[in-house]
């Protein structure tokens, strides 16, 4: 006689249940195994921008370090990971995982306390994604059909995501050395930003006036932000790390004028475009 077995299999406890569970990671690319030139670019990036990150969790890929390593047929590098964890650390990132590395590598991770994670996932910049993209198939409908198909049962609602977070919106001028930041959002200032004063957002921002100091946008690798100024005068714009300074001087079309900066992808990887309105 076949026993079925019991919804609740004898000797599982009441207190717990094991669930798969997705966590968002931050990818640290490693392209050199120079710690010290490390902390000087961390420094040069995030020193000004100390509440960037927020404990988040973080995985170390080495995928492009040893790819140049076998392009270069050297060694591969030889990773200091305790000293690398605590540099990464005042900067609220937390290793906790390491992919892409060679078994030695990767047995030096275990030992410095991070996971293998080969499964983790780098999300890839719009160029790089447009190129990975498959060619869609063309499917020819059925001429006809022998008896007409039973009709789908319904699907389950879906869950309704969490609400994005609204825009920051910014109704002061921002002075030379303010600087403000919208986590997980867009940003809107209504008034001038004036040089030397920073705005930074994970989304979009929108500058309703003068924009004259530094803005960045997709601040944490969204390729499709765009920042848009009634008057364009920035010394610095950036999207998703692809910036322009002064130095390389606006053109006259734009200059002064109301503009977006946008990413446009290309060979040679994405580029900043700038449109006048």
């Amino acid at each position: 006689m076949t026993v079925a077995p019991s919804a609740t299999a004898p000797g599982t406890p009441a207190t717990f249940e094991i669930k798969s569970a997705n966590l968002p990671l931050v990818a640290l690319l490693l392209k050199s195994a120079d710690l010290q030139t490390l902390a000087q670019d961390l420094q040069t990036r995030f020193g000004e921008i100390p509440d960037f990150f927020d404990r988040d969790p973080l995985v170390i890929d080495l995928t492009a370090l040893n790819a140049a390593t076998r392009r270069n047929d050297t060694e591969n590098c030889v990773i200091d990971f305790p000293a690398l964890i605590t540099l990464l650390r005042p900067y609220s990132l937390v290793a906790i995982a390491l992919r892409g590395g060679s078994p030695e590598q990767m047995a030096a991770g275990l030992a410095a306390g991070l996971l293998p994670a080969p499964d983790a996932r780098v999300v890839p910049s719009s160029a790089q994604a447009a190129e990975r993209a498959p060619t869609p198939v063309p499917v020819r409908a059925p001429t006809a059909l022998a008896s007409p198909a039973p009709a789908p049962s319904p699907a389950p609602a879906p869950a309704m995501p969490d609400p994005p977070l609204g825009a920051l919106v910014i109704h002061k001028p921002l002075r030379s050395g303010q600087q403000i930041y919208a986590r997980g959002r867009d940003l809107v200032v209504l008034a001038m930003v004036n040089v030397g004063a920073e705005i930074i957002a994970d989304g979009h921002i929108h500058v309703y006036a003068p924009l004259r100091g530094k803005a960045m946008a997709g601040a944490r690798g969204n390729t499709e932000a765009r920042i848009f100024a009634l008057s364009m005068e920035a010394e610095l714009v950036s999207i998703a790390g692809i910036y322009r300074t002064s130095e390389n001087k606006l053109p006259p079309n734009v200059f002064g004028k109301p503009t977006q900066v946008r990413l446009v992808p290309s060979a040679e990887g994405d580029k900043l475009m700038l449109d006048a309105l």
